[in-house]
């Protein structure tokens, strides 16, 4: 018996030994814990300060919160809504600065990312900004551009805090919501930019007959035609400047709508207001409509050319070329007319195979009374009239 207890004391011993040993390793750990867990983690590394104080404070409720107290972090931008045309150089404006005033300089990092319109439905919410893609990220001197931005894209620098976006060469496709977003240390901010072009909206319809476009068949009949499927946005601006077609079309976005200014029988009926006629979301392989296409400025000149006799469409091909051109396309002739200015009251050939011309100044026998595109549908091919060239 007393062996044995020997025995128990001795392991006690030797048991609290070994818990002796194990806290004095575990001691460093939990300084090292303790200190990561000080309000505003500042502890863990004593030479880093971002200028920026946090307190921790109980609300009563056994729940910590972090309450901020210091320098504010504001950015802000002076416009938040810009147009340009096709090809330009443009500048989305994005400022920040802090409050009280800093003495010295900080170092900041700056992130610029891109919501395409055919995406945008609602105002900016989380769901949105995480569909975004980045654009440019610069912090100092270092910067980096991505995807079709990549090249095209720099920070303005104007002034301190100016972190204004500059896209150069702007294209049909970048249109959308841009955020301007400056990090420093636990602060982040942001403003939203919104990018428009200007251009004109067209309908369109296939060589086939009406309503023979899956979504996929618009894109790609837009994009032959030098132009995109408009965004709502743009549909509703057209509208908003008289605009009426009584067939359904795509939009960027899935949906299928029409403008109608003239409310009447077979086109939403008449006791309906003017506006957007809108059949909603449809499946975008099965179901076939229109189009309605988005044309901003071109670089090149749409001229009719100015030839003895009139052509079938083989030769008016050939005599654009002959002209050191190319048979112009119907998204050309609509941006011309529209933002140019052009005016032919004499009917030509376009690339799709389709017959028309652009009044701006209605005149008799030029049509109807309104300004506009007058079209002559898609005509045999031997019949013969003049040709539209783009160069």
């Amino acid at each position: 018996m007393r062996r044995r207890r020997a025995e128990d004391t001795t392991l006690g011993q030797l048991l609290i030994s070994e818990n002796s040993i194990m806290l004095s390793l575990l001691r460093p750990l939990l300084a090292v814990c303790l200190c990561l867990l000080l309000p505003g983690g500042q502890g863990w590394n004593p030479g880093y300060s971002n200028g920026f104080h946090y307190q921790d404070i109980s609300n009563g409720n056994g729940n910590g919160e972090i309450y901020f107290n210091g320098i504010r972090l504001h950015v802000d931008s002076p416009q938040l809504s810009v147009s340009a045309t096709r090809g330009s150089t443009v500048t989305l404006p994005c400022h920040y600065h802090y409050e009280p005033e800093l003495s010295a300089p900080r170092r900041t990092r700056v992130k610029w990312s891109w919501l395409p319109a055919n995406t945008i439905h609602a105002p900016a919410s989380p769901e949105a900004f995480a569909r975004e893609t980045e654009v440019m990220v610069a912090m100092g001197n270092r910067h980096r551009s991505y995807g079709s931005f990549r090249g095209r894209v720099r920070l303005r620098r104007s002034a301190p805090g100016d972190m204004s976006l500059v896209i150069n060469e702007l294209q049909l496709n970048d249109t959308g919501r841009y955020r301007c977003e400056v990090i420093d240390g636990l602060e982040d901010e942001s403003v939203t930019v919104e990018l428009e072009l200007r251009g004109v909206v067209f309908p369109y319809y296939s060589q086939k007959g009406r309503y023979q476009f899956n979504f996929f068949g618009a894109q790609q009949a837009c994009q032959d035609q030098e132009a995109t499927l408009a965004t709502f946005e743009q549909l509703f601006t057209a509208w908003e400047e008289g605009l009426d077609w009584c067939n359904a079309g795509w939009l960027a976005d899935g949906t299928v709508q029409y403008p109608i200014t003239v409310p009447r029988d077979g086109c939403g009926g008449v006791d309906i207001a003017p506006g957007l006629r809108s059949y909603g979301q449809r499946h975008r392989l099965l179901y076939r409509y229109d189009a309605f296409c988005f044309s901003a400025s071109v670089k090149g000149t749409v001229y009719f050319l100015n030839n003895q006799t009139k052509l079938n469409f083989t030769e008016a091909v050939q005599a654009c070329a002959s002209d050191g051109c190319q048979i112009a396309k119907v998204g050309q002739l609509y941006a011309a007319w529209r933002l140019m200015g052009l005016d032919r009251c004499d009917a030509g050939w376009l690339a799709d195979g389709s017959v028309r011309y652009p009044i701006t100044k209605a005149r008799a026998n030029c049509g109807p009374p309104e300004p506009g595109v007058r079209s002559f549908g898609f005509p045999p091919l031997y019949l013969k009239f003049g040709v539209y060239c783009y160069r």
